[in-house]
């Protein structure tokens, strides 16, 4: 397993031990809650079990399936928004190819998302490109009412059955919703599509570990069982590990609400990598539509770095004192490019030669 490690070093100058040792029992109350689900809001926290509830036989019906429509389909549709997208994006987003697209190695269809903007233009390309494609969709909503995936379904169901006909149309379509009720769920049945469910003590900013994000993630190719694997070590160490120098959880929840408590209202997400980009909106989503309650809460913010650093480095570093950041280190890059040495050394920069990009990003 791939470890996550919390460095809190350069917290050390406003966060002292006292205040660690002040902030302990409301952790370890707060992670008893967690796993006894007996806090406010508990008939919500199926997302804790995902890792272990999801079953090899779900698993398996799901890769199964996402061979259908990698076999059929050159554009896969997720239609979502919030949480029915952005945790299947973000996990995608960071393992693809960054020029996947343009890739002649590419052995999935191109995944496109809809349901998440009102533009116009955005669904009238998006329309053109169908036009000429083939493809199918899967439709991610518990109610089925939702106003923008609603309307992105309602008119990309449209553009299906008069490409394919119904009766083809009906094959490309899979609803994920809710097990007995909604607006979908009836149309679902209705119309034969085959369906996933999306539990119901789960809700949709936590659903990455069901359906909602497995069936997107296993089209794009990548492999879910280490995925759930991976959760489920993760799940284990964080819920069975009550020692506070080895648990990333507590950390990270300890000096949130310290430096929150000291007068921060912003944290800053900070990547390096641009296939981490959505990495970052998934989390604003789930920490702002959590904690964003009763007038009280950590803004959520992001930057992706180096980028940023020339445009928002600025304000971050000479600005009000009201933020701190959370940078996302991953250790090792996939593959491997090195600086050059030129004869002239015209730009000065012979001193990274034989440097990788990661060792001088990092």
């Amino acid at each position: 397993m791939i470890k996550i490690n919390f460095d809190f070093s350069t917290a050390f100058s406003l966060v002292e031990m006292g205040d660690i040792n002040d902030m302990m029992p409301k952790v370890e109350k707060a992670h008893q809650s967690l796993v006894e689900k007996t806090g406010e809001g508990s008939e919500f926290l199926g997302w804790l079990d995902s890792p272990i509830k999801v079953s090899k036989g779900v698993i398996l019906d799901i890769q199964a399936e996402a061979e259908k429509i990698r076999k059929k389909a050159d554009i896969y549709v997720v239609i979502g928004i919030g949480g029915s997208y952005l945790g299947a994006r973000a996990i995608i987003e960071a393992l693809k190819h960054n020029f996947d697209a343009l890739s002649d190695n590419r052995k999935s269809p191109y995944i496109i998302y809809a349901g998440q903007t009102l533009s116009e233009d955005y669904m009238a390309d998006l329309l053109e490109l169908l036009d000429e494609k083939d493809y199918c969709l899967t439709v991610i909503s518990k109610s089925g009412t939702t106003t923008e995936p609603a309307i992105a379904f309602r008119i990309l169901k449209s553009h299906l059955e008069k490409k394919y006909g119904k009766e083809d149309a009906r094959e490309r379509i899979i609803a994920i919703t809710d097990k007995e009720k909604g607006a979908l769920k009836n149309l679902a049945i209705e119309e034969g599509y085959k369906t996933y469910i999306v539990p119901n003590d789960v809700g949709g900013r936590y659903s990455l570990l069901t359906p909602v994000g497995l069936l997107p993630i296993a089209v794009a190719g990548f492999d879910i069982d280490a995925i759930v694997e991976g959760a489920r070590l993760m799940r284990h160490h964080l819920i069975t590990d009550n020692d506070f120098e080895h648990n990333p959880a507590w950390q990270y929840a300890t000096y949130r609400n310290i430096l929150y408590n000291k007068g921060k209202s912003i944290e800053l997400m900070v990547n390096y990598l641009p296939n981490l980009q959505f990495f970052s909106e998934w989390w604003k989503q789930l920490y702002g539509e959590s904690e964003g309650k009763n007038g009280k809460g950590l803004f959520p913010a992001s930057v992706s770095n180096t980028t940023d650093l020339h445009s928002m480095g600025q304000y971050v570093q000479d600005g009000e004192r009201l933020m701190f950041e959370t940078i996302i280190h991953v250790e090792n890059s996939n593959k491997k490019v090195k600086i050059p040495y030129d004869g002239n050394n015209y730009d000065g920069l012979n001193y990274l030669s034989n440097l990788s990009l990661t060792e001088i990003n990092h």
